[in-house]
């Protein structure tokens, strides 16, 4: 079959999520709070090893309380919430507001940037006809990050997973998205970074192509192949 639509995934796909610091520095200036450089970077590298930052590292070891909502954090808005700052709170921050500021920042479009070519990969395939989805694994709407980044327009179907409890690799969530395009999982490609999540769209019959999570600047045309791969036929 020919591809007729294209799945994609959010975090580490078509946006990454601000480098800690920059988050860290963001709600401090926000806040009112000053902090000596050698304390800023001592917190922002513990909230990294925490795992604190949506769409940062994995926490390097996930606090045993925690293990049960770190594997459904993306099945509500509360859940996601509680993991987040959760995990945020094993870094001892000099003020208490802190940890529902940090969370509140990383929903907000200054936190994410899109990839150099996440436009034009995007414009492409909306030329050719080519119906484009967004799936992910999230506790919040991303609809605004789109809009605000001028690319709500080419995005054809959001399916979020809080939005209907229940995560990838559950082929549930690519079946509504290919419901939602009109399209046989046969005629759709899915482009993510995570193998195992993003890999379960190959259970309906979708082909998958995965791209490296990686900092904005060091992934300059990861999503080109998409193009080569989207219209041909399989």
């Amino acid at each position: 079959m020919t591809i007729k639509g294209v799945l994609f995934d959010f975090s580490g796909t078509l946006f990454r999520i601000e480098p800690v610091g920059d988050w860290l520095s963001a709600v401090l200036d926000t806040s009112g709070i000053t902090l000596p450089d050698t304390e800023l970077a001592r917190y922002a590298m513990e909230l990294e090893a925490a795992g604190a930052l949506p769409g940062g590292a994995n926490p390097l070891r996930l606090p045993e309380h925690l293990a049960e909502l770190w594997a459904v954090r993306d099945r509500s808005a509360e859940l996601h919430r509680e993991t987040y700052t959760g995990l945020a709170r094993q870094v001892e921050l000099p003020d208490p507001r802190l940890y529902d500021l940090l969370y509140d920042r990383h929903m907000s479009p200054a936190a994410w940037h899109p990839y150099p070519d996440t436009k034009a990969v995007l414009a492409g395939l909306r030329e050719r006809g080519i119906g484009i989805g967004v799936v992910s694994n999230i506790g919040w709407d991303l609809r605004p990050v789109f809009r605000a980044h001028g690319l709500d327009a080419f995005v054809d179907a959001y399916l979020l997973s809080f939005e209907h409890a229940v995560q990838k690799p559950n082929e549930r969530l690519f079946r509504m998205a290919c419901e939602a395009l009109g399209l046989d999982p046969r005629e759709v490609l899915m482009v993510g970074d995570d193998r195992r999540a993003d890999g379960g769209a190959a259970a309906l019959g979708c082909a998958v192509h995965f791209v490296d999570h990686l900092p904005v600047d060091e992934r300059p045309d990861g999503l080109r192949p998409v193009l080569a791969l989207a219209g041909e036929g399989r």
